[in-house]
């Protein structure tokens, strides 16, 4: 297994704050899902092109990611700021139709030293738009996402 991790930027909203200033539970999984998309969505015209972004999207893909499970671990609170967060995704398995993709959130690239605020780990199920029933993970996903392919989540607080 490699450690190779995609790092992608995810700027935050004003309104992901929540009355104690800092983000809300509920918005770091929205963070999380944007990262997510982001890395494994083939982009669109003049969006940057992540090497694991094979997943076509849309209506007429005919393939839905869905979320099986998510489970998240909160380190630290996370403060407003204007540069990105450091959203590092790898996976830590790769199954028939399903992987796990795991994550941790970082305070911005920029920063001297970088503060863990979260991780989290997802269990993403392929599957047929049409029946709904899962589907088996391409050769083409499987040789762009085997390079990311590393040790999954260990919870420290379980």
């Amino acid at each position: 297994m490699t450690d190779i991790r995609l790092h992608v930027p995810i700027h935050l909203r004003w309104g992901d704050l929540d009355a104690f200033n800092h983000v809300n539970n509920t918005s770091m999984l929205k963070l999380l899902e944007e990262a997510r998309v982001r890395a494994f969505w083939a982009p669109e015209s003049g969006e940057p092109a992540y090497p694991t972004a094979v997943v076509s999207s849309g209506v007429d893909a005919g393939l839905l990611t869905l979320i099986a499970r998510q489970e998240i671990e909160y380190l630290h609170p996370v403060p407003y700021q204007r540069e990105p967060l450091d959203v590092q995704l790898w996976f830590g398995r790769l199954g028939g139709s399903s992987m796990d993709v795991c994550y941790e959130v970082f305070s911005p690239a920029a920063d001297a030293e970088q503060v863990l605020y979260a991780r989290s780990s997802a269990v993403v199920v392929t599957v047929d738009a049409a029946s709904g029933r899962p589907v088996r993970l391409t050769p083409e996903m499987r040789a762009a996402w085997e390079p990311y392919l590393g040790e999954p989540i260990r919870y420290a607080r379980r």
